[in-house]
């Protein structure tokens, strides 16, 4: 009589092969939600008018109401060499040209000789009573090290070029990206042909979308 015989490996072999399934589904289905997000939740690819930053008095402000204007962005302090010269010439550019296709965005930094102490509303004050500044003067910000605000960490980013001192200048195309940029010593003339050039392709395209 011969001996019976217990298959106990194909006992085992049961829950194995289910668990290998079950593992081989889990790694499919995490494979199609990853090809899935890629698809159809690409991040958006970020320009100068995507980001948010703060006026003078805290309040969240989407840059987005500026796209479609050619835009000056600079880097701005009360107590510097620079500092008449500077807004006398950024307000002159910004009666000339704006506002409806052009304007000039004034970001108050502390990070340069410390020639910026004053609070965001009393720099605001300053610019408005010395100069009659009429373009925005926004929330005082830091623009280089770790804490650097994100709008203007992308216009270093995009030129290639970090400030060295107060009054850079960074232009800005109506679809966000950076044309070019000026150091605070650069006379004003040296920036008006490219703001012109940026004028006329704005009109131009809306009289094409007429």
């Amino acid at each position: 009589m011969e001996p019976l015989t217990t298959s106990y490996p194909l006992k085992h072999s049961v829950p194995k092969t289910r668990l290998f399934v079950v593992f081989l589904s889990m790694v499919l289905c995490t494979t199609i939600l990853c090809l899935l997000q890629l698809r159809f939740f690409k991040p958006k690819i970020k320009d100068f008018y995507s980001f948010e930053v703060k006026d003078s008095r805290g309040r969240i402000i989407s840059l987005e109401k500026y796209r479609g204007k050619a835009t000056l962005v600079v880097n701005v302090a009360s107590y510097c060499q620079y500092t008449d010269k500077n807004y006398i010439a950024l307000q002159e550019l910004h009666r000339e040209f704006g506002p409806s296709h052009f304007t000039v965005l004034a970001f108050p930094c502390n990070q340069f000789g410390e020639s910026e102490p004053s609070s965001s509303q009393e720099i605001e004050s300053f610019a408005r009573g010395n100069y009659g500044v009429t373009f925005p003067v926004f929330h005082k910000i830091k623009i280089l090290g770790s804490e650097a605000d994100p709008a203007f960490k992308f216009l270093i980013d995009s030129s290639k070029k970090e400030p060295r001192w107060n009054f850079w200048k960074y232009l800005v195309s109506p679809e966000g990206k950076v044309v070019k940029f000026w150091r605070p010593e650069e006379p004003i003339e040296s920036i008006k042909p490219e703001v012109t050039a940026l004028i006329r392709q704005i009109i131009m395209k809306k009289r094409e979308d007429l």
